[in-house]
C-alpha cells in the first residue's frame, strides 16, 4: 500500500520519501524538512502513535496526517491528542487523501512559500523570481510552469503531467503550446546565468536542476 501511495503522489508532482518503519520515519524527519508526514498507525517497531508523540516532544511542527484501519473513537482521540493534525480511516479514496493533503498544506509551516533550485529562487506568494540574484520577469503561465518544475526538481516531469498541472483540461492546449512556453521560460531563466537550469528529456518531458543544498 505504501508503494502504491508513493507512486500516486509522485504522479501528482509531489516529492515523496518512504520510511518502512517508525524508526526510519523519525530518522528521515530529522534529516529533512517535510511539508507533510503521512503516518500509518500500524508500523513495524514503533507505532504511528509513538512516532507522532516523539515528533511533537522534540518540537517538530510538520503537519501529520495519520492513516489507520481503526475507526474506534478512542484511537482517533488518542492520535489527535498526541499531536496529529488529521486522521483518515482505511479504506479511503485517493481523491479524499489528496484533498486532505491540500488542506493540511495550506495550514502548514510555510516551507513551500519560497522555492529554490540551484541559484534560482521563487517567492510564491509575491510571484517573484530571481536567478543568480537577478530578477526574472515571468507571465503567470510561465511562473506556474516553472513552479511545477521546481517543485519536482531533479526528476523528469512528463509532458502530460505538465499540461495537466498548468493548463488543466483546457481545450486547444497541447504539446506544441507546452514546448513554446518552455522555450520562452528557458530564454528568460537561463539568459541571466552561466549554466542552464531547464533540461529537455526527449520523449519523456522536462526537468529542473536540483538545488545544491538538496
Amino acid at each position: 500500500m505504501a508503494s502504491m501511495l508513493m507512486r500516486g503522489l509522485q504522479e501528482e508532482l509531489l516529492d515523496v520519501q518512504l520510511a518502512q518503519n517508525g524508526t526510519s520515519a523519525l530518522q528521515l524527519s530529522e534529516q529533512n524538512r517535510f511539508d507533510l508526514i503521512l503516518l500509518d498507525v500500524m508500523l513495524p517497531d514503533l507505532s504511528g502513535f509513538d512516532v507522532v508523540d516523539r515528533l511533537r516532544k522534540r518540537s517538530q511542527d510538520t503537519p501529520v496526517l495519520m492513516l489507520t484501519a481503526r475507526d474506534a473513537l478512542p484511537d482517533l482521540v488518542r492520535g489527535l491528542d498526541l499531536g496529529a493534525d488529521d486522521y483518515l480511516t482505511k479504506p479511503f479514496s485517493f481523491a479524499e487523501l489528496l484533498a486532505r493533503i491540500r488542506a493540511l498544506g495550506r495550514r502548514g509551516c510555510g516551507s513551500r512559500n519560497v522555492l529554490e533550485a540551484d541559484d534560482l529562487v521563487m517567492d510564491i506568494p509575491a510571484r517573484r523570481t530571481f536567478r543568480n540574484g537577478q530578477p526574472v520577469y515571468l507571465s503567470s503561465t510561465e511562473f506556474r510552469l516553472l513552479e511545477v518544475l521546481v517543485r519536482s526538481q531533479g526528476r523528469v516531469v512528463s509532458r502530460k503531467a505538465l499540461l495537466s498541472a498548468v493548463w488543466g483540461n483546457r481545450r486547444g492546449v497541447g504539446e506544441n503550446t507546452l514546448d513554446a512556453f518552455v522555450r520562452l521560460l528557458r530564454k528568460k531563466v537561463d539568459e541571466v546565468a552561466k549554466d542552464p537550469l531547464i533540461y529537455t528529456h526527449r520523449g519523456l518531458g522536462y526537468s529542473v536542476k536540483a538545488s545544491r543544498r538538496s
